[in-house]
């Protein structure tokens, strides 16, 4: 076998390894500093919030939360160029009656917000943020919303596996297993394959020279021969 065919068969294998461990799950997703984010195009019909927010947990992610103008102005530039989305999308918050504040789903401290001008109604129960993507503002709307045009996510890095099912994580962990065990024994093979390329199978075979000496005669070193040495 040339020794140019087992790193190719390799390759694909470090390839695997490497996605296993790369910053976002694939391609499709997009990071910014310490997060990725990805647009689910999709429109879907929804009865509640909580409709929307399973597009984004059925990708181990969750609705999108904004910390910083810098990060309302990426999500603002991708939508536009990249993702195409609609003129209004669904923040990840929630209207908290329990000290009338929003909140984010993910959890994360409510840092920053670009609300726009608007008088707030005096009931703010089922109230929800919506980013306008042609301004950047942030504005307040009905959560009960029967459809969505698309979904925006997000997840933090290393990518987050906590809104996965037990199933998603026990087959993700049986896959890398895998493939760290198919990587190491290939390189293993590999190993063994040069070791043997570089030694060689060459196999020295000795034999033992005839003795000049008579069968029947037995030299002996003392003072007198018992019996002469004869040659053939």
């Amino acid at each position: 076998m040339p020794r140019a065919v087992l790193p190719k068969l390799l390759l694909p294998l470090l390839g695997l390894v490497a996605a296993t461990v790369a910053d976002c799950p694939s391609s499709a997703w997009v990071q910014f500093k310490d997060s990725c984010y990805i647009f689910l195009e999709e429109a879907i019909k929804v009865e509640s919030i909580e409709d929307v927010r399973n597009q984004c947990t059925d990708h181990g992610a969750d609705m999108i939360s904004i910390h910083n103008e810098e990060e309302n102005a990426f999500i603002l530039n991708t939508l536009k160029k990249q993702w195409k989305g609609p003129d209004d999308i669904l923040l990840g918050m929630f209207y908290d009656t329990d000290d009338a504040s929003f909140k984010w789903f993910d959890s994360s401290n409510m840092t920053f917000d670009k609300w726009e001008d608007q008088e707030d109604a005096e009931d703010l129960v089922d109230t929800c943020g919506f980013l306008h993507t042609k301004t950047g503002e942030w504005k307040k709307g009905n959560c009960e919303v029967s459809s969505v045009e698309g979904t925006l996510c997000k997840a933090a890095i290393p990518y987050n596996k906590k809104y996965l099912s037990d199933n998603h994580i026990l087959i993700s962990t049986l896959v890398i297993a895998g493939t760290v065990i198919l990587t190491v024994l290939g390189a293993i093979i590999w190993y063994l394959y040069k070791r043997n390329s570089n030694s060689g199978f060459t196999t020295v075979f000795s034999t033992t020279p005839q003795s000049h000496y008579d069968d029947d005669c037995v030299l002996v070193v003392a003072e007198e021969n018992e019996c002469a040495v004869g040659f053939d």
